[in-house]
């Protein structure tokens, strides 16, 4: 029994058929030729993009490399420059040490001189006061030999003119200056 086509649920016919492999093969034509036309492209872009990444991660990679050795040279530098700062600062303590021992033995040399000056200045002074003392002495004694030989008095008037001399001349000149 042959079912007429209007009877029919799903007409399976030469023609629906051919539509369908005909279909079938224009979709497969157009998967391919989306995929050469859109898929390829997408791919060779994502390719390129993980291509970039990977180059962007290597150069990334290399510049940490290079900022490790560069800290590290950084630091090799930073430790010889705060030897060399120690050094210079060792040396300047060390001259520093020497200019203060010189200062300090220069300046007991020239107390030492102005010490000896200030007492030759008084052996000087001493030597011209005992100079007046004497001179002082000399013309007391003289005075009193005048007197003496003037008076041609007996002791008791040459005591009583020595005595006389002493207080016209005061107490001051038998006193050390």
């Amino acid at each position: 029994m042959l079912l007429s086509l209007d009877d029919r649920i799903f007409g399976l016919d030469a023609q629906l058929i051919f539509q369908l492999i005909f279909t079938g093969i224009a979709i497969f034509l157009l998967f391919m030729a989306a995929s050469y036309l859109l898929l390829d492209p997408v791919r060779k872009k994502l390719n390129d993009r993980k291509e970039k990444v990977m180059r962007e991660q290597r150069e990334a990679l290399e510049n940490r490399e290079a900022a490790l050795r560069m800290r590290e040279e950084y630091d090799g530098k930073l430790r010889e420059i705060n030897k060399t700062a120690e050094q210079i600062l060792s040396d300047s303590r060390k001259k520093a040490m020497q200019r203060e021992n010189e200062i300090i033995l220069n300046a007991r040399e020239e107390a030492g001189r102005i010490i000896a000056g200030a007492k030759e200045e008084a052996a000087l002074e001493q030597k011209r006061v005992n100079d007046e003392v004497k001179q002082e002495i000399i013309s007391v004694a003289s005075l009193l030999s005048e007197k003496l030989v003037a008076a041609s008095l007996d002791e008791e008037k040459q005591n009583a003119l020595i005595e006389q001399t002493l207080r016209e001349i005061g107490d001051d000149t038998w006193q050390s200056r």
